[in-house]
């Protein structure tokens, strides 16, 4: 019976573990971009330009270009490009 109430506790402490080992590897990354001002302002305007086209900064193919120019994997690309227009360019979409 104890361990069947130890269980949920258990699993928050994994959850917890989980989501501070993703905000540390991604704390460095957002610091590079806070860091290089001009590297936020490239990437918004090739934002802009794939919003002229049609298509979504957050986009498959927009995570895929980010994560191919920036040597990054797909998911801290992701991350970049909502930390960007966050930041950076909020009318991007």
């Amino acid at each position: 019976m104890a361990s069947h109430r130890l269980l949920p506790s258990l699993a928050g402490l994994v959850l917890s573990l989980s989501f501070s080992g993703a905000y540390a590897g991604a704390s460095p990354l957002l610091e590079s971009v806070k860091q290089n001002k001009q590297l936020a302002q490239q990437l918004c305007g090739e934002f802009r330009k794939l919003n002229a086209s049609g298509q979504k900064a957050h986009g498959p193919a927009a995570v895929r270009s980010t994560a191919a120019s920036q040597g990054l994997s797909t998911i801290d690309a992701e991350i970049l490009n909502t930390y960007v227009v966050g930041m950076y360019c909020p009318e991007v979409r």
